[in-house]
């Protein structure tokens, strides 16, 4: 599985952050989330898409 923050839609909310802080992390200077990695890991899968699910702007996209 893949994740991207699209930027320009992502609110800034730090929900993502809050749900799944090994995978999200907020960058300030963007001020939005951001993903860490290329590919996420099976036992961050879950979080992820609750995360995809609950961000109020839709700005989370899987790949899987």
């Amino acid at each position: 599985m893949k994740a991207s923050v699209e930027k320009g839609t992502c609110m800034g909310d730090r929900n993502c952050n809050i749900l799944c802080p090994e995978v999200f992390q907020y960058d300030e200077d963007e001020l939005m989330s951001i993903v860490q990695m290329d590919v996420i890991p099976e036992k961050f899968e879950d979080a992820v898409r609750q995360a995809a699910e609950e961000c109020p702007a839709d700005a989370i996209t899987i790949e899987e």
